[in-house]
């Protein structure tokens, strides 16, 4: 589930992690997610979370790099997984 997607540093744009596929393996559900962003980018806000989809607002970040978004879930049952997507940062 790790992804690349251009970003202009002066976007403020939402970014989704879907769940789905590795919740029903486990037969679980999301009971919590945390999203930490790094290298100048911004998580603004609490991520929303609708079913095993979690959303993040993400500004911000420095030109002429690659930035990573980290959304960490918890599970109903306890199971912690983590997953990043990555931000070429760049004028568009």
């Amino acid at each position: 589930m790790s992804s690349t997607f251009p970003k202009d540093p002066a976007e403020l744009l939402d970014y989704t992690w879907d769940w789905t596929p590795w919740l029903a393996e486990v037969s679980d559900t999301i009971s919590s997610a945390t999203v930490v962003a790094t290298d100048g980018l911004t998580a603004v806000g609490e991520p929303s979370v609708n079913g095993a989809l979690v959303t993040q607002r993400v500004s911000g970040g420095d030109v002429g790099k690659l930035s990573a978004v980290t959304c960490q879930i918890t599970t109903a049952s306890g199971l912690i997984a983590e997953r990043s997507i990555h931000l070429k940062i760049a004028q568009r």
